[in-house]
């Protein structure tokens, strides 16, 4: 589905903060239509000189660790303390139907009702380099709608904390207490990006749980490589319901952007996600161009009729079809 408005409609609507345009806007950049994504381009070259101005933050742990209340507490501290606030939440995509939960916004009701406030829910549609250009683009139109404080929140565990990582500025991990490593379906690689580990549902009973889960996380994350930023990531305890520890999340947080302001941290990582990004993309043109191509579809569609294939050197096939290839589309 395409739409009759221009690019500079989309662009005056945003820099207005116009949230129905902004929504319209953040639609067209997850369209696969051509059509669609030429215009959601256009869009975004409008307002390029409007981004770059907000905190972005990542938010990751396992379904059932709490995260959209999290999210909710958190955003209110984040509100209170003068900011714009939007909230980009990746629901996972059924792999047959290509739909999503989308229920994020009916999980943070009081936070959803605040006019400084916006929260989008987005199909991840089970694509790492869709998920990561869709959110940063997002994020792209979300800052120049005035938002200066973005958290996205992912699907859970896995290979969408790789792209949201590429993105934001922090990334923490939420943990519940009293619940293995193999059970949390965390690995090392995970908790090695976090730049914060919080034991979430902090309260009643699993107080005391929380608190030594805490210890054995602190000590597990002194033995991890020092971080690129030299930030030694923290690790404390919360509790969305009774409030407990969002105080203190949010003041570590500033504490984090403060440092790495300080040392050009901010800046250099900035670029050098700029640079990931620029870089992946590129990969992700030439492949799709290059299966395009008819005569690697033939090539490929030859391989698949073969009766035999026991004789055959996949590698050295590949490779002479690649070479193949490139020979026939040189550009002098």
């Amino acid at each position: 589905m395409t739409t009759n408005y221009s690019a500079q409609y989309f662009i005056n609507g945003i820099l207005q903060a116009d949230i129905a345009i902004l929504s319209r806007a953040i639609t067209l950049v997850e369209s696969t239509n051509q059509i669609n994504q030429n215009l959601a381009q256009e869009i975004i070259n409008g307002i390029i000189f409007k981004t770059g101005n907000s905190f972005r933050i990542g938010v990751t742990g396992v379904p059932g660790v709490g995260k959209s209340t999290f999210i909710e507490s958190f955003g209110k501290e984040v509100i209170a303390n003068g900011h714009k606030l939007a909230v980009l939440a990746i629901d996972p995509s059924s792999n047959k139907s290509k739909g999503s939960i989308l229920g994020d916004k009916t999980r943070m009701e009081e936070l959803s009702t605040n006019p400084n406030v916006y929260i989008r829910p987005s199909p991840s549609s089970g694509n790492l380099g869709g998920v990561t250009r869709v959110t940063y683009e997002t994020i792209l139109l979300c800052e120049a709608a005035g938002f200066d404080f973005i958290i996205v929140e992912t699907v859970g565990v896995g290979q969408s904390e790789i792209a949201v990582s590429k993105v934001t500025d922090f990334f923490l991990l939420l943990m519940l207490a009293g619940a293995g490593d193999e059970l949390q379906g965390i690995k090392r690689g995970i908790m090695e990006m976090a730049d914060a580990l919080i034991i979430s549902k902090a309260d009643g009973d699993n107080l005391n749980k929380a608190k030594a889960a805490k210890l054995e996380y602190a000590h597990a994350m002194h033995h991890f490589q020092k971080s690129q930023s030299g930030w030694i990531p923290r690790t404390d305890i919360c509790s969305s319901i009774s409030n407990l520890g969002i105080k203190s999340v949010y003041k570590m947080i500033m504490e984090y952007r403060q440092f790495v302001l300080s040392t050009d941290y901010f800046l250099v990582n900035r670029k050098q996600q700029q640079f990931e990004l620029f870089s992946s993309s590129m990969e992700d043109h030439l492949k799709n161009y290059f299966y395009s191509s008819i005569f690697i579809q033939k090539k490929i569609k030859e391989f698949h009729l073969l009766n035999n294939t026991d004789s055959i050197q996949p590698f050295l096939l590949a490779k002479n079809i690649v070479d193949e290839f490139f020979k026939n589309n040189e550009i002098e």
